[in-house]
């Protein structure tokens, strides 16, 4: 489950509008909105660096964080939004959302996969494919799991894994009604071209 809630500090952004986000990014922020919690929208700025590290680091949209701004009470927000540069690839916009510790978002979360020693199929050579690596659950912002966790233990290759396998972190529920396929093993390809071989050598054989 999720840890300590992470600080995120920013400065509250004087004006608004085109000309106030490009003298925020001359200045080396990067320009947002905070919005929700039925408060007015509060625009704030974000050191550009200190936001590069944090969605290197992963996991930005998935994570909890106690937003400070000085002037303001610390609130709990989640981003809805990072903007990039469609050149650069780089940050220049964020939106974050207020939540109270009991508000319900839904959030992808990291799948974490264990136990690859004790499964038989990848001992044989089978591939694990991770067809969700992040599934959307709806959870409790104050109590947003870190992951998920897929157990390999006894899997073999031809075995699939879907979401109702899976023991979901207390209150976290998919939002996705159907049984969904998060990963399964299949065969080597070297053992798949085999099979496709054998298989054309009996067609010909019938036709013979």
């Amino acid at each position: 489950m999720a840890g300590e809630i992470p600080d995120l500090v920013a400065q509250e952004r004087t004006g608004t509008g085109k000309g106030a986000a490009r003298q925020a990014r001359r200045a080396g922020m990067v320009p947002g909105i905070v919005f929700g919690g039925e408060k007015e929208p509060l625009p704030i700025n974000i050191p550009f660096n200190a936001l590069l590290k944090r969605l290197k680091a992963g996991r930005f949209k998935a994570t909890l964080f106690n937003l400070k701004v000085e002037g303001h009470e610390d609130v709990r927000v989640v981003c809805r939004d990072v903007q990039r540069d469609v050149v650069k690839d780089l940050p220049v916009h964020v939106d974050f959302m207020r939540l109270r510790r009991t508000t319900r978002v839904a959030l992808y979360i990291p799948v974490e996969f264990i136990n690859h020693a004790a499964c038989p199929g990848l001992r044989k050579g089978g591939v694990l494919n991770a067809v969700r690596p992040e599934v959307e659950l709806m959870v409790t912002a104050g109590d947003i799991p870190d992951h998920i966790t897929v157990d390999l233990t006894g899997l073999n290759i031809g075995d699939t894994v879907t979401i109702s396998d899976i023991t979901l972190p207390e209150g976290a529920k998919p939002t996705i009604d159907r049984d969904f396929v998060i990963a399964n093993l299949s065969a080597p390809s070297g053992l798949r071209s085999a099979g496709a071989d054998e298989d054309e050598g009996d067609g010909e054989g019938e036709e013979a």
